[in-house]
């Protein structure tokens, strides 16, 4: 089984690739290799995927949460601060 990437790397995919070590269930990892020759390249390539929507996922409630801010600044300079009423100064 071979796996393109069809969209742009957010990384460098130039940069040097190195051993690590990781965690995996090995009956998942027995499963894997029976469909590819290449295992870190498959697992390289899903984990760029998780990263590019993490980062989108991340831009999206960054939007979202400048969104709410505006509109409540919006609010409070058209109507004022809900707590105005009660201050004292």
């Amino acid at each position: 089984m071979r796996i393109e990437v069809t969209m742009k790397a957010d990384y460098d995919v130039a940069a040097r690739k190195r051993p690590v070590n990781l965690t995996l269930n090995e009956d998942l990892v027995n499963q894997a290799k029976r469909l590819t020759d290449n295992l870190s390249q498959v697992v390289e390539s899903l984990l760029s995927g998780y990263l590019t929507r993490a980062r989108e996922e991340r831009l999206a409630k960054s939007k979202a949460v400048e969104s709410t801010v505006k509109a409540w600044n919006d609010f409070n300079s058209k109507s004022g601060s809900i707590s105005d009423e009660y201050s004292s100064l």
